[in-house]
C-alpha cells in the first residue's frame, strides 16, 4: 500500500482524550459525505466492536444490517490506532488502511490520519468517482480534515 492521504490537526486535549474521542465516540462525530459514503444508504452508525486490539470497525445501517469496515491492526491508547478500510463495493482483494497517530505537542495533541492503499483501487471504481489519484487524494484529505474538525467540536 503506497498511495496515501495524510492530514493532521492539533486538538486542545491530551493524547488519551483524543484517542478515546476517536474510538469510543466515532459514531457521534462521523458525518457522511456524498463523495465518500460507505454505501448508497449512507454511512450508518460507526463503532469499534469490541473496543481494543482485537476489535473491528463496523457500521450498522438504518435497516439493521451491519458491515465490517475493517479489523483493528494496532490499538495503542493515546498513541496509535490502525485499522483496515473496506467498502461494501470493494472486491475481496481490495482494501485500504487508516493509521491514526496521537502526538502530544505542548498542551495539545496532533492527530494525524494516514489513509493509504488507494493505488490498489482503480480510478473507475465507484469509490474513486473516476478521479485521477492526485485529485482523489485531495478530496479525501478534505473529507478527513472535516471529520477531525467534527471530532474536535465534540470535545
Amino acid at each position: 500500500m503506497t498511495a496515501a492521504v495524510i492530514v493532521a490537526l492539533r486538538i486542545g486535549v491530551t493524547p488519551d482524550v483524543a484517542f478515546t474521542a476517536f474510538t469510543r465516540d466515532i459514531g457521534l462525530w462521523w458525518k457522511s459525505h456524498p463523495l465518500f459514503q460507505l454505501s448508497r444508504r449512507g454511512d450508518g452508525a460507526l463503532r469499534f466492536d469490541p473496543t481494543g486490539p482485537d476489535g473491528r470497525l463496523v457500521t450498522r445501517f438504518d435497516d439493521g444490517k451491519e458491515w465490517e469496515i475493517g479489523a483493528v491492526h494496532h490499538w495503542l491508547p493515546g498513541e496509535r490506532l490502525a485499522f483496515g478500510w473496506r467498502l461494501p463495493s470493494f472486491r475481496d482483494d481490495q482494501a485500504t488502511e487508516v493509521d491514526v497517530r496521537f502526538e502530544a505537542v505542548g498542551d495539545e495533541t496532533r492527530v494525524t490520519v494516514e489513509h493509504r492503499g488507494w493505488d490498489n483501487i482503480p480510478q473507475k471504481h465507484v469509490a474513486r468517482h473516476g478521479f485521477e489519484l492526485m485529485l482523489f487524494q485531495r478530496r479525501l484529505g478534505e473529507f478527513w480534515r472535516g471529520l477531525l474538525k467534527e471530532m474536535e467540536a465534540g470535545l
